[in-house]
């Protein structure tokens, strides 16, 4: 594995794993929040367990992705320092307003885990509230960072130089509203999945299924909810993606021809050499009609730019075929849920509903991991869109692939601890947190 390679890899890695931490640090804290709000309205005892119950395993992953987070920062100086040099003084305002929110959610963390009878309820409650509101404000924050290596402005460049930067300006560049939104509704979809699927699956057991209930009713509104404005946000961010990087929605529909009536491509295998799409299905015109608003309009393809810019077309189609095709599948689980809500309530009492959310328990993620790829995968070769080659920002240090094994031995270290936390924590929810259990022993707690 050449240096570049290791680079790469590592920062892949390491914004994968990362990633997950982030999206629950946005989200669960307002599925908590919706808990202990019931219970101050209704004083019953089985929302305060909830409660409990969720923000040690906020606590949990807090911690972890802390860590990951931690890291992640050393590494862009560590494997990008060209990057870093160059970009710090310009993009570094979010950075710097993110680690202000960091410290404010875990202060907020920390006053809810141990505020319970100890302060005013509704301080107590405000207090989780703020960990949810500082932990949405971190992600939208990293992401508007993010937003502007996709569409780099705040600063002129000129012979080599960057002149004039403007911080306020980077930081509110033309990308950041649409990839925040998409983020944050890509997140309360994925975590919301993710925790409804294992509360499916605890149901389904057949054990503390009152409990489980109440905490699956919380997360798959959240789940179903997003999942429904997902391709909404996707819509304003693919426009905004073929207004600013043509070249990356022309590599996601693996749109090699520049053509009036623009299909759009599903499935399909690339063959870039050939510079063609196989057995794939092309609906005709719906591609120019989600870029332009109009089945006639011209939609550039791959051949309009030279190809020592293009990203690795494969790469991109299947990420983002990948990502449409998760998504597909939520809002039809969706559509499910609010069929039975509204017409067919007896639903609500059968095991293959649950059993649905059981297995969709990782779309939500897998979607989110295939629309990053499809993010910075698409924007390469470029570190800095049109300014700054990735190849030229890498640390020229030899050796670094030695870093990238380091690193993948702590993040398996990290998955392990945490699986074993995590465990744990859902073996003890019945006696700790369920006043129903006839187990049930708080004081252990």
């Amino acid at each position: 594995m050449d240096d570049f390679i290791a680079a790469r890899s590592q920062m892949a890695m390491s914004l994968a794993f990362h990633i997950v931490f982030s999206c629950v640090g946005m989200v669960m804290p307002f599925m908590m929040a919706i808990a202990h709000y019931k219970y101050l309205k209704t004083k019953k005892e089985i929302y305060k367990g909830l409660t409990k119950a969720w923000s040690k395993g906020v606590a949990i992953l807090f911690a972890t992705g802390a860590v990951s987070g931690t890291m992640l920062s050393f590494e862009l100086g560590l494997l990008f320092p060209k990057f870093m040099e160059h970009a710090g003084p310009i993009f570094g305002m979010p950075f710097s307003l993110e680690g202000t929110a960091f410290f404010i959610e875990a202060i907020a963390l920390g006053f809810f885990l141990y505020g319970w009878d100890k302060f005013n309820k509704w301080f107590h409650w405000i207090c989780g509230v703020i960990v949810g509101i500082s932990g949405l404000a971190s992600g939208i924050l990293v992401v508007a960072a993010n937003a502007w290596m996709n569409s780099p402005s705040g600063f002129d460049y000129i012979n080599g130089e960057y002149l004039n930067i403007d911080p306020i300006k980077a930081m509110l560049n033309e990308a950041w509203f649409s990839q925040a939104l998409h983020m944050t509704i890509a997140a309360f979809c994925a975590t919301g999945f993710a925790v409804a699927g294992l509360h499916a699956y605890l149901i389904l057991k057949g054990k503390n299924i009152n409990f489980h209930k109440e905490a699956f009713k919380i997360s798959s509104l959240l789940a179903i909810v997003a999942a429904l404005l997902a391709p909404l946000s996707g819509d304003i961010s693919a426009k905004d993606v073929a207004k600013r990087q043509p070249i990356k929605l022309a590599a996601m529909e693996a749109h090699f021809e520049t053509e009036e009536s623009a299909p759009f491509v599903l499935g399909g295998i690339v063959d870039q050499e050939n510079k063609k799409v196989d057995y794939a299905i092309k609906v005709p015109g719906v591609l120019s009609f989600l870029v332009h608003s109009d089945f006639n309009k011209e939609v550039k393809g791959l051949e309009e730019f030279p190809e020592d810019e293009w990203p690795p077309v494969p790469i991109v189609h299947y990420a983002f075929q990948t990502m449409i095709s998760f998504g597909m599948l939520m809002m039809g689980i969706a559509l499910i849920y609010l069929i039975a809500q509204f017409l067919k309530k007896e639903w609500k009492n059968k095991r293959w509903y649950y059993k649905l959310f059981m297995i969709a328990t990782p779309f939500g993620y897998i979607a989110l991991e295939a629309g990053w790829t499809v993010t910075e995968v698409g924007r390469q070769p470029w570190i800095i869109y049109g300014i700054m080659r990735t190849v030229d920002a890498v640390t020229p240090m030899p050796g670094i692939q030695y870093s990238f094994y380091i690193f993948t031995f702590v993040f398996i270290t990290l998955s392990i601890i945490l699986v074993f936390l995590m465990n744990r924590q859902i073996q003890n929810v019945a006696k700790l947190y369920d006043p129903e259990d006839p187990n049930f022993n708080p004081e252990k707690h």
